[in-house]
């Protein structure tokens, strides 16, 4: 597997990157997340991802490691292809997708093109075990309440001190959120 190319930016678009790699041209896709981070010109290097076929060989492209990750995740989901992972990575950052699986928020799933209420579950109840463990791993009980231990993954997702965001899902406890996203955003709200 190739994974990573350093070469020259020969041509770039939003949905593809031209990389001279000692006088051979490779031809990229990539998400617009990975276009906004790559210069307009000069060397570079990007991670990336081979997908082979029976009728073509792909190659994916991505500025971060935590992306590329991401996309092999989103790829492991049966029903989500290379491009829609692409779509996805598109439309939201590494980042905002683990907080939107840790709390489970459909809708933000259900806003990218093609993505229906069904496949928004499947990608959140697949993802949600391989989030925690690749992100989380051994996080204490907060409370013994499962909604505040998942939204204090959460929070330490978005990058949040886990002492502090222990302390204020606490009090966010006490007032009995309904659900994992009303008490992350209770809780940022003190956070802020």
């Amino acid at each position: 597997m190739i994974h990573f190319l350093q070469g020259t930016i020969e041509e770039k678009s939003p949905t593809h990157l031209l990389l001279d790699v000692n006088g051979v041209g490779y031809w990229i896709h990539i998400s617009l997340n990975t276009f906004q981070d790559i210069p307009e010109s000069g060397k570079y290097r990007i991670y990336t991802h081979l997908q082979i076929k029976e009728d073509a060989h792909s190659l994916f492209g991505f500025s971060t490691l935590e992306e590329l990750d991401m996309f092999r995740l989103l790829i492991g989901i049966s029903g989500v292809g290379a491009s829609t992972a692409r779509l996805i990575l598109s439309s939201l950052s590494a980042q905002e997708i683990k907080v939107a699986i840790a709390s489970e928020d459909v809708n933000t799933f259900k806003k990218i093109k093609g993505i229906g209420a069904k496949s928004a579950q499947r990608i959140i109840l697949e993802l949600k075990d391989k989030i925690k463990d690749v992100e989380m791993g051994g996080i204490s009980s907060v409370s013994g309440n499962t909604l505040i231990n998942e939204a204090l993954s959460g929070l330490l997702v978005l990058g949040f001190d886990k002492t502090k965001a222990q302390k204020v899902l606490d009090k966010v406890a006490e007032s009995k959120p309904e659900s994992v996203e009303s008490a992350i955003k209770a809780a940022l709200k003190m956070l802020y």
